[in-house]
């Protein structure tokens, strides 16, 4: 057989796949369950907060410049596989090339300029997002312990007792920074959660976290055991709580609903069930919520968490 058909014969079969492979690369594509309206997210979900929209947008310019950078590439590898492929006719070694230095000073300056930039935005947005204010409207003591949640409203609920969250052995965990931002005289109200327990509406898995839509809330993060991480996921962002070490982050939620909650750092062996829901209402469904614990008997607050090294409070003082 003649070369040439020889290479003929061997183009037929992939010629016959190809219909295959672009109809498994179209399931590939619509198999998502993706519309339109979801594509500009890129895999996020709808943002639920004020804050969210820019983690969308630091998401998207990441992933535009990714693409462009990617485009790049792939351009001058098809460049030089189309216009510096080997002739059939030529077989001598090409002219070899070194100690290029404006190629060299190319390849490295280009990655720094990006890295730098990726670097700037990343900054900009965490420290406005991570900037508390003086007064919040409302402040949730969040308890991560192996294999659940708590949650200290901080607020002044009628019938909650006298237990002061200023003063409360409770709360002795949380540093002055925090407490002295509290309300006056909040007497709040706690829940505790469970692995085994479930949203009474939707059947999820986990404690219920309330919120009021429209107004600030200020999330305070401690544990009582390991490293956990409070992770709402159409917050479109998490944090660590951490053991010893207070952290702490305000939002505002803008849409009613019940969303998922998970830890997502690695705590233990049941890590899987620190589940919990967030339900978004109105202030005023908010208020009553609130005071339905006061009348489960539901009052002050649950032990916040390990109490800070001395080390710890000296450089988060330091840092007033």
């Amino acid at each position: 057989m003649s070369p040439n058909g020889s290479d003929r014969s061997s183009r037929r079969p992939m010629r016959r796949k190809l219909p295959q492979v672009l109809t498994a690369g179209l399931i590939l594509a619509t198999a998502t369950g993706c519309t339109y309206k979801d594509f500009p997210r890129l895999g996020m979900p709808t943002p639920v907060t004020e804050e969210a929209p820019r983690i969308l947008s630091l998401w998207q310019g990441s992933w535009a410049a990714a693409l462009a950078t990617g485009v790049l590439v792939w351009g001058l590898i098809l460049w030089s596989v189309i216009f510096h492929r080997r002739s059939r006719t030529k077989v001598e070694v090409p002219a070899q090339t070194r100690y290029n230095m404006p190629i060299e000073a190319l390849y490295t300056v280009v990655p720094l300029i990006i890295v730098s930039v990726l670097f700037y935005f990343t900054a900009r947005d965490e420290s406005k997002l991570l900037k508390l204010e003086d007064k919040p409207a409302h402040t949730i003591n969040v308890v991560g312990y192996q294999w659940s949640w708590g949650f200290n409203y901080v607020e002044n609920v009628p019938g909650a007792g006298k237990d002061n969250a200023k003063t409360s052995k409770d709360l002795e965990a949380i540093p002055e920074r925090f407490r002295k931002d509290f309300p006056a005289n909040a007497n709040g109200v706690y829940e505790v959660g469970t692995p085994g327990e479930r949203n009474p509406q939707n059947g999820n898995p986990g404690p219920t976290l309330w919120l009021p839509k429209g107004e600030k809330v200020r999330f305070v993060l401690t544990s009582r055991d390991v490293i956990h991480s409070f992770w709402v996921v159409p917050f479109l962002m998490k944090q660590d709580v951490i053991p010893g070490h207070t952290n702490a982050f305000e939002v505002t939620p803008n849409k009613e609903g019940t969303f998922m909650g998970k830890c997502a750092e690695l705590c233990g062996v049941d890590h899987s069930r620190m589940l919990f829901n967030v339900k978004v209402v109105s202030p005023e469904r908010y208020k009553r919520h609130l005071e339905d614990l006061a009348k489960k008997n539901q009052t002050g607050y649950i032990p916040a968490g390990i109490e800070q090294t001395p080390h710890e409070k000296n450089r988060e003082t330091n840092n007033l």
